[in-house]
């Protein structure tokens, strides 16, 4: 048999060679887009739970990927909520149960999910509210957006004009859109998106909107005309048979009885909603980007907002409540070559799952101190078997577990509620004291934390008793002020 031309013979040992670096070669890791949003409850579109939403591009990216319709907070307070789920550890392990509460001495940075992936090797960047802004630590991230922006001169609510009721905070503002922080804040993360990266990286961007003040230009309240606007589910006897502890929980005479006085019930509704929509348009700003990204085909965007919101339901204005209204919220995946176009996963699942869950879909090692386990199962297969429930915690040893049918809330001082959300999805009935449903809450509590740490900022002092409740009392009143 005659030689192979020396030519051929060189293009062979050449594409073999090609072909076996190339084999050899491991697999690029995939991109994370990680979008928070903050106080952001379940009136997005594919709840189809508040058809007044106007959510335009958080519908076309429910279209893209996989909506949660019950995805629980792990907190329903910003710092607590957000300390959880990058440090993959419950409030009750770490003490972090209130805004007052600095993080960053009760937990290092090895623990944190950001340090997970700087240690395998990606970029690490972000803007906004990833973190609650107090205790931001900037050595967990490789940049970070330092000056947000805004012009704060035209986002003041006029002198004479009323800035909401009490601390319920609203009003419309003659400002253009870019003079908000949320604004600069997208233009970080379109920034970044567009850039060309020689490492995998890690993108977090933290709107602030829909928090309060719901302070936005006219034109998203002109989309929401006043004579439309309707109340959310409400029950005038609804605390009847809530127990004192949750009765405390909603202290209806700080927020909703002024309301009801000022008779601005429905402004404020308007006013939220418009903030949404306002939210809505910047993550369109960003969604754009995202799909003219070069890194698009190899980037996972996980969005998430840190807790739900109450607008009068069960007499309750803000989180700060173990209920439906404050502990769900949305929750929302695109993982190329796992996540199928405009599904709905209604599985029960809470936020402390997105550190492993993340950590898996990126080949990561998931730490020992991480207390829950990965759902990419439902990200796959939204209708992949699930049978564990969501814990929600607010403060020392008061905690609720949700799961497909019940609810069931437990205080600190033993008070008790249960609701069959089945046949009670708005929680008017307790059926926590009917003894037919002692086998359901038995069941419910073997998902209680097992221990609870005491809360860092109630230690002892010489006279313990007097100094609990002088702490108790100034959180109480500081809770306006929440950043």
């Amino acid at each position: 048999m005659n030689a192979l031309p020396h030519s051929l013979l060189s293009f062979l040992m050449w594409f073999a060679s090609a072909v076996a670096l190339h084999a050899a070669a491991p697999a690029q890791k995939p991109n994370v887009l990680f979008i928070a949003i903050d106080d952001l409850r379940d009136w997005v579109g594919y709840f189809e739970h508040n058809p007044q939403a106007k959510t335009p591009n958080f519908d076309r990216l429910a279209k893209l990927g996989v909506s949660f319709t019950r995805a629980y907070c792990a907190s329903p307070v910003c710092n607590p909520s957000r300390t959880a789920l990058m440090s993959g550890m419950r409030p009750s392990t770490t003490g972090v149960y209130e805004n007052n509460i600095d993080f960053r001495p009760l937990i290092s940075p090895d623990k944190m999910l950001t340090t997970a992936f700087r240690n395998a090797g990606y970029r690490v960047t972000g803007a906004g509210k990833i973190y609650h802004e107090s205790y931001r630590r900037d050595s967990e991230w490789d940049d970070y957006l330092q000056r947000e922006g805004g012009n704060g001169g035209a986002t003041r609510v006029p002198a004479g004009q009323s800035d909401g009721v009490g601390g319920i905070k609203f009003a419309p503002l003659d400002c253009k859109d870019s003079d908000l922080p949320d604004w600069t804040i997208a233009d970080y993360g379109i920034a970044e998106l567009a850039k060309k990266h020689d490492q995998p990286f890690f993108l977090g961007v933290g709107f602030h909107k829909p928090h309060m003040p719901w302070n936005v230009p006219k034109k998203w309240f002109d989309l929401f005309p006043l004579s439309s606007i309707q109340l959310p589910p409400y029950l005038e006897n609804d605390m009847d048979d809530i127990p004192p502890a949750g009765v405390r929980m909603a202290h209806p005479e700080t927020d909703h009885v002024p309301m009801q006085k000022s008779g601005r019930w429905k402004e404020a509704i308007q006013a939220y909603l418009a903030t949404i929509a306002y939210c809505d348009m910047n993550l369109g700003r960003v969604l754009d980007a995202y799909e003219k990204s070069p890194d698009r085909a190899n980037t996972i965007l996980c969005l998430w907002s840190d807790h739900g919101w109450h607008l009068g339901e069960k007499h309750h204005w803000r989180k700060f409540a173990l209920w439906e209204e404050a502990t769900r919220s949305p929750f929302m995946w695109i993982v190329p070559g796992v996540t199928k176009p405009g599904t709905i996963c209604s599985r029960t699942i809470d936020y402390m799952g997105i550190f492993p869950t993340l950590a898996e879909l990126c080949g990561l090692p998931v730490p020992k101190h991480v207390e829950s386990e990965s759902f990419r199962a439902l990200l796959a297969n939204p209708q992949a078997a699930w049978d564990k429930p969501a814990v929600t915690t607010y403060r020392y040893k008061n905690h609720a577990v949700r799961n497909a049918g019940w609810r069931y809330i437990r205080y600190a001082n033993g008070d008790e509620e249960l609701y069959d959300e089945t046949k009670d999805p708005n929680e008017y009935v307790n059926l926590a004291m009917k003894p037919e449903f002692a086998a359901k809450k038995t069941e419910l509590a073997q998902y209680l934390p097992k221990s609870d740490i005491a809360d860092p900022s109630m230690a002892p002092t010489q006279d313990a008793t007097d100094d609990r409740a002088a702490k108790k009392a100034k959180r109480q009143a500081n809770k306006a002020k929440e950043e």
